[in-house]
């Protein structure tokens, strides 16, 4: 038991901080995006007195598109990253398992 508590130490518990980590970074783009977008919509319709509920979810979701598809390829590359890390540990655990 005192092994597996080692494990869980050494490489479960600092991947599951990865990814936390990582789900917060690559969702932090689209959701700053809409958040702040639906800020500026809301200050605009307060101030023009315009109540229309459907002017502010089309911009909400044309700045969360374009957040994403600019944010894409480094969101890509980060998460790349993250899965052969993941593997790698996979590997390394499969060799220790054959040698031991």
């Amino acid at each position: 038991m005192f092994f597996a508590q080692e494990i869980f130490d050494a490489i479960f518990q600092p991947m599951i901080q990865k990814a936390i980590h990582l789900i917060l970074v690559l969702s932090a783009p689209m959701l700053l995006a809409a958040i702040g977008t639906g800020i500026a919509v809301s200050i605009f319709q307060a101030t023009t007195k315009i109540q229309e509920q459907t002017l502010s979810f089309v911009p909400k979701i044309a700045a969360t598109f374009w957040a994403l598809v600019v944010y894409a390829p480094h969101a890509r590359d980060e998460a790349s990253a993250f899965l052969l890390e993941i593997l790698n540990y996979i590997y390394q655990m499969q060799v220790d398992a054959v040698l031991k």
